[in-house]
């Protein structure tokens, strides 16, 4: 079967948990590793390079977008956020599943063009229960809350686009469930195509009785 990890990327809602969930999933399994983000932001205290980003200046990001270094990418408050490529690969080349937390449309962009991504997307049981983690943040004004039930909505479109829908009503039974899915995924046709045609070979040898 093939060592190679797998490129799983995890979205949902706004309140869906999946800041928690991605932590204690790399907390409860040593086989995950979360992909670092290049960006051109300055360094927040405590920020380590190549722990928590990739520091760059603009003119080495470009640099990155027009040598096709970087899985996706998108600009938010002048600053540029990205995948970087090579990083990636080489935790999939050491057979780790490297997790992508991020958001519905740079998703969907990881998907175009790595298609054997795995999309899994996070959500609460009901959109009741999403307004009401929202709410009980405390941190949020109602106006934003809106805006947030607002572009959950319009997200919401979307789901039928990911391969496998998690509702994350119990942290525990969610972890394990993402974590489940992904290594039943490994097993997929497609991702062990080598193995089948070893299989495939060898039974070819015994159907000519030698």
């Amino acid at each position: 079967m093939s060592d190679r990890g797998i490129l799983v990327v995890i979205s949902g809602f706004s309140g869906a948990g999946k800041g928690t969930v991605v932590n204690k999933l790399m907390e409860k399994y040593d086989n995950y590793a979360l992909s670092v983000s290049a960006t051109t932001r300055v360094p927040r205290q405590g920020e380590e390079e190549g722990v928590h980003y990739f520091f760059k200046s603009n003119e080495e990001f470009e640099n990155m977008i027009a040598d096709d270094a970087l899985i996706e990418y998108a600009c938010y408050v002048n600053h540029y956020y990205g995948t970087p490529k090579a990083y990636v690969e080489k935790q999939l080349n050491m057979g780790k599943d490297v997790i992508l937390e991020i958001e519905l449309q740079g998703a969907l962009k990881v998907k175009d063009k790595f298609p054997d991504t795995l999309l899994i997307f996070l959500t609460p049981p009901s959109a009741q229960e999403l307004k009401s983690r929202l709410v009980n943040r405390g941190t949020e004004t109602d106006e934003v809350i809106e805006q947030r039930l607002s572009r959950a909505y319009e997200e919401s479109f979307y789901m039928d686009k990911y391969d496998i829908i998690i509702v994350n009503d119990n942290l525990e039974q969610c972890v394990e469930q993402i974590h489940n899915t992904i290594q039943c995924e490994h097993a997929a046709a497609f991702r062990n195509k080598e193995f089948i045609e070893t299989i495939n070979k060898d039974l070819k040898q015994f159907a000519k009785g030698e």
